[in-house]
C-alpha cells in the first residue's frame, strides 16, 4: 500500500542484525510492525528498537507503530505494557470506538483484527483516538506525527491463514476466537479495514496539500 502511494521501502530487520538508521533525514517516516515477542522481553533487538524510536520523535518524523510497534512506542515514552488483569486476550475480530479526537481525524471501522495478549498505558500528553471495552487504549497519537494502534489492519489473506495455522494453540486462551471466526470475520470486515488503513497512511505520511489533492 505504501509502494502504491509512491514510497520506496527501506526494510530493516533488527532481530536478524540489521542496523537502524541514525537519522531519518532521507526517509519519509518509519513503521514498526507487530511480532510474537513482548515489548517487555529482555532481548537486545527489542531494547534497541524501543530506544531507536527516539530518532523519529526527536526529528519530528512520521512514526506508525502497529501492535508491538505501538507497545514499543509506549515503552519509549515511559508507559507500561502489561497483560489484562484477568488474563483476557484479544485474538480475532473485536469492535472499537473512536474518541472525539479520533473522529476529527478519520472515519474508523467498527471491527478490527487483533492478535495480542498485552495492552498498554496511554502515554502522558498523548491523545486517545480509539478505545475498546477490554483493552481501553486501541489507538493514540503522540505529538503531531507519532501514532500507535493495538490492532492489525495490515494483514493480508495469506498472513491471516499463516497466523491461524501457526497461532492455533493460542485460540484456547481466554476470550480468543477460534480459527473459523478469524477467516469468516475477514470476509465481513476486511474491506472497510483496508479502506481505513489507506486513509490512515495518508494521514500519517502525506503532507496536507498532497492528501487533499
Amino acid at each position: 500500500m505504501l509502494i502504491d502511494k509512491g514510497f520506496p521501502l527501506d526494510i530493516r530487520r533488527p532481530a536478524l542484525g540489521d542496523p537502524l538508521p541514525a537519522t531519518l533525514e532521507h526517509h519519509a517516516g518509519a513503521v514498526i510492525f507487530g511480532g510474537p515477542m513482548s515489548a517487555n522481553d529482555p532481548l537486545d533487538f527489542v531494547k534497541a528498537e524501543i530506544d531507536w524510536i527516539s530518532v523519529p520523535l526527536r526529528e519530528n518524523k512520521p512514526f506508525f507503530g502497529i501492535c508491538l510497534g505501538a507497545q514499543m512506542l509506549v515503552r519509549n515514552l515511559g508507559g507500561e505494557v502489561r497483560p489484562h488483569e484477568t488474563g483476557m486476550t484479544e485474538i480475532g475480530w473485536y469492535p472499537i470506538q473512536p474518541t472525539s479526537a479520533g473522529r476529527e481525524l478519520i472515519h474508523w471501522p467498527e471491527q478490527v483484527y487483533h492478535f495480542h495478549m498485552e495492552g498498554f498505558d496511554l502515554p502522558r500528553s498523548a491523545d486517545l483516538l480509539a478505545e475498546g471495552a477490554l483493552y481501553p487504549n486501541q489507538a493514540f497519537r503522540y505529538g503531531q506525527n507519532a501514532y500507535g494502534i493495538q490492532f492489525h489492519a495490515e494483514l493480508t489473506r495469506a498472513m491471516m491463514q499463516r497466523w491461524v495455522v501457526h497461532g492455533a494453540h493460542r485460540f484456547e486462551l481466554p476470550n480468543a476466537q477460534v480459527g473459523r471466526q478469524h477467516l469468516e470475520g475477514r470476509l465481513l470486515y476486511d474491506a472497510p479495514l483496508k479502506t481505513w488503513l489507506s486513509g490512515f497512511l495518508d494521514l500519517v505520511f502525506l503532507p496536507d496539500q498532497e492528501r487533499l489533492a
